[in-house]
């Protein structure tokens, strides 16, 4: 009997102290990164269970197996056989049944943070979400805008209403605690509440190609005042290109995606950066040379095999566009802008 005393002590103990340990390292109840989203309130506290349960079941086997390896080590000089022990029907009726009750316990917790999860509320504010290698575009539809950042308001719900235009991806801020796939050819909904003003990123969580690692973009928790005056820039911005044939070309390209895998700003990406691109010469990856003009943006854009820059994969991961004669010129504009 003193000996499960003791062991009873010592798991308590380790217990105690293996759950403070993973606490400390931020993976029970004061988890890292911060909780941003309504959502992650119910899925941190189901994990924090399971936390301390995991906790719990690592000490009653560690713990036993450890004394059992000390105290009752063979002694020198003794050579009898330890003690013949059969079956314990008592034990083997506890650990069928306690475990049978954790697991209905945490299901109809984890059913509880689903439903937390994916609650409706009517008046949620629907953006549409367009993932493509390796980027990801975000559509308002209430006001005809497209942008690369994904700008969303405080204390308010936000469906968005997420598809593939090639690979399936998968959407995921971690400090919004939601992950959700995003497939070709369907629409899939995630549905969030932030309660944290402040500025995250969007991954990509499904190896979706070479420059996986490098697909994520901005989101932007905003206060309902700095929301409403984006918004109101955005349309503004957005009024104001439609006038011109380069700010066409830049509507495309957001449209599009394209800065996924060619920078504004010099770094290399899947593809050559644009910044300084037109009437640059480039070597090719079969040693000739070419001046970037029309022609070869054209060329490039219906067909981006046809010479591909060297240093650069080959076959290019770039996808045939199809673009009207006009919508190749705006393009073409824009990309003379980018000085």
């Amino acid at each position: 009997m003193q000996h499960f005393v003791v062991v009873g002590i010592l798991v308590i103990l380790t217990t105690v102290l293996t759950y403070l340990g993973l606490d400390v390292a931020g993976l029970a109840k004061h988890q890292h990164p911060v909780s941003a989203s309504l959502q992650s309130i119910s899925i941190d506290q189901l994990w924090n269970w399971e936390m301390m349960v995991i906790s719990f079941l690592f000490s009653l086997i560690i713990v036993p197996m450890l004394y059992s390896l000390i105290v009752f080590r063979q002694k020198k000089g003794e050579l009898e056989d330890g003690e013949h022990m059969e079956g314990n029907a008592t034990l083997e009726v506890v650990w069928t049944v306690v475990p049978i009750f954790l697991v209905v316990i945490f299901a109809y917790l984890g059913g509880k943070s689903l439903g937390d999860v994916r609650r409706v509320d009517p008046q949620a504010v629907t953006i549409f979400v367009k993932a493509q290698q390796f980027t990801w575009t975000f559509e308002y539809p209430e006001y005809g805008i497209i942008s690369s950042e994904l700008h969303i308001p405080v204390n308010k719900q936000v469906v968005l209403k997420m598809t593939s235009a090639d690979v399936i991806h998968s959407f995921w801020v971690p400090e919004f605690r939601i992950k959700q796939d995003v497939v070709p050819g369907r629409y899939t909904e995630y549905r969030v509440t932030p309660i944290l003003v402040g500025d995250y990123k969007v991954r990509c969580a499904e190896l979706c190609g070479t420059s996986h690692s490098y697909m994520e973009n901005a989101v932007i928790v905003d206060t309902q005042e700095d929301y409403d005056t984006w918004i109101a820039e955005q349309v503004e911005i957005a009024k104001l290109a439609s006038l011109t044939p380069e700010g066409q070309g830049q509507l495309l390209v957001a449209r599009n995606g394209c800065t996924g895998c060619h920078s504004l700003n010099g770094t290399r990406l899947t593809g050559p950066t644009w910044l300084n691109i037109y009437g640059r010469e480039e070597e090719m990856n079969d040693g000739s040379k070419i001046v970037i003009d029309d022609a070869y943006i054209a060329e490039s854009i219906l067909d981006p095999n046809a010479h591909i820059v060297a240093t650069y994969a080959s076959p290019s991961q770039m996808p045939a566009f199809v673009f009207t004669d006009e919508e190749i010129a705006n393009i073409i504009a824009y990309l003379k802008t980018l000085k």
